[in-house]
């Protein structure tokens, strides 16, 4: 079962919010720009399994406890999806279509943000096993399903 995930009462995050449109949570929601210059004109963005990022998170820690020094290290899987990709996936694991809406971008927006995870890998050895977007989804969803069933206080 899922034991992890986004807790935030008020989220941006693309893949939170996709997800509680998907268990009925929210209505709707909304692409802010489809005219970015990118395949399909949205944004895109690199996307991470908690459970990845909290392996990383522990790496860290011990870099930290074994007197390592200090450092500042991206964490990814070194590519990114789109809006619409996330949106389509979501659907696909749901098994429902999202209530979707469109508008223009938000200021300051780039087309495209995918981090370099190479410095972590080499001086962490931390290597991401979960880098696949349907699983990230599926994961998110069954926390959300979660999140309605048991709601936390």
């Amino acid at each position: 079962g899922c034991r992890i995930g986004q807790a935030t009462p008020a989220a941006t995050h693309l893949l939170k919010i996709a997800c509680e449109v998907a268990v009925g949570k929210r209505a709707g929601m909304h692409i802010f720009g489809t005219d970015y210059d990118t395949p399909d004109g949205t944004c895109i963005r690199d996307y991470i399994h908690v459970e990845d990022l909290a392996a990383a998170h522990l790496r860290a820690l011990d870099h930290l406890r074994a007197g390592g020094e200090s450092k500042t290290l991206n964490c990814g899987y070194g590519r990114g999806f789109s809006v619409r990709e996330v949106l389509r996936t979501v659907e696909k694991v749901a098994g429902i279509r999202l209530a979707v809406s469109e508008g223009p971008r938000r200021p300051g927006d780039p087309s495209a943000l995918v981090s370099r995870a190479d410095r972590i890998r080499q001086e962490l050895g931390w290597a991401p096993a979960h880098d696949d977007l349907e699983h990230i989804v599926r994961t998110a969803l069954a926390w959300e399903r979660r999140l309605l069933a048991q709601p936390m206080t």
